[in-house]
């Protein structure tokens, strides 16, 4: 695996490997004295989480605070499998997500419905964590961890309605998780910048993930750190790549939808993630890349998950 990346501000980078993937999903570590992470992934990553912290010349036990910015289970579904390593953490999470992490039930069902006979493979095990370990953040609630760092929680929903991201006072930067979408750093050696935004099922709502980034635009922040995968020190393309992606996504949801309205959900979601593809590559290849760039796969992946999201969410309208 690689190296940890330093980030500045006090902050590194663990890749955790998600689907065993290379920069798909990360660990955000901040070098306080109350040892403080960002997001732990599916329990598969912890052994990479755990040897990244390793590299680092930190240990588990020491960990103090596990902050997770939504419950799905490649940000959150690790948590329970990690506490076992960490004595002394609690744990911050979403008013709205905080039961489902005390009892992972519903996740696991949800999962298994999406996922099937690779749900093991990906996920296994949900372990629950314990509720005197589980503390909600309300919006605007603040954590102080040194003396030079306060985070500070703020609702933002449209990925999913348990979904918060935090304002880091030291970098000037945003823990997004996966409100304002996914980067793409693979491309950068081809001198592209690129983000896409994640509609995933099944709380998906573009009306609140406009709300939600225009919230977080308005911060003037300097830094977005996301989710998938890594930080970008160019806010202003994050937000303008957001507003210009996610009304072309909704709008290939319903062409391809209405085309088919006796279809099964599966049809619209393999119609709608074709439609996705289709309009995706056709912009990659204007910016001339290759179509054996590694990327393809990640996209491949994200679209299949945003394409439910979109058909789930035409659905319940």
């Amino acid at each position: 695996m690689k190296k940890p990346i330093d980030l500045g501000n006090g902050v590194s980078l663990i890749d955790v490997y998600d689907l065993g993937v290379a920069q798909r999903t990360g660990t955000y570590v901040f070098h306080e004295e109350e040892l403080t992470i960002i997001e732990t992934s599916a329990s598969p990553s912890i052994p990479y989480l755990l040897k990244g912290l390793e590299a680092l010349g930190l240990e588990a036990k020491n960990i103090k605070n596990i902050i997770v910015t939504h419950i799905h289970l490649d940000h959150a579904g690790g948590v329970g499998l990690l506490l076992e390593q960490c004595p002394n953490a609690n744990v911050f999470v979403h008013p709205k997500g905080k039961r489902h992490l005390a009892d992972p039930s519903r996740l696991i069902q949800g999962a298994k419905a999406v996922y099937r006979e690779k749900f093991d493979e990906l996920f296994n095990p949900i372990l629950p964590v314990p509720e005197e370990r589980l503390f909600a953040m309300e919006d605007g609630d603040t954590l102080q961890i040194g003396e030079n760092r306060t985070l500070t929680f703020l609702h933002t929903p449209g990925h999913a309605n348990h979904h918060f991201s935090i304002y880091d006072s030291r970098s000037n930067g945003v823990f997004t998780g996966d409100t304002v979408g996914v980067f793409y750093p693979q491309l950068l050696e081809y001198g592209l910048e690129f983000y896409l935004p994640s509609t995933s099922p099944n709380q998906f709502n573009p009306e609140a993930m406009f709300h939600s980034a225009a919230r977080l635009e308005n911060l003037n922040i300097d830094r977005v750190y996301f989710g998938h995968f890594g930080m970008s020190e160019n806010p202003h393309a994050v937000f303008e790549q957001l507003k210009q992606w996610l009304p072309k996504f909704v709008e290939v949801g319903e062409r391809m939808v209405n085309e088919q309205p006796n279809s099964s959900f599966e049809e619209k979601t393999n119609a709608v993630f074709n439609g996705l593809f289709a309009m995706v590559c056709a912009f990659l290849d204007e910016q001339r890349i290759p179509r054996e760039a590694d990327v393809y796969e990640i996209i491949r992946l994200d679209l299949n998950v945003c394409a439910m999201g979109i058909v789930d969410y035409l659905q319940k309208r």
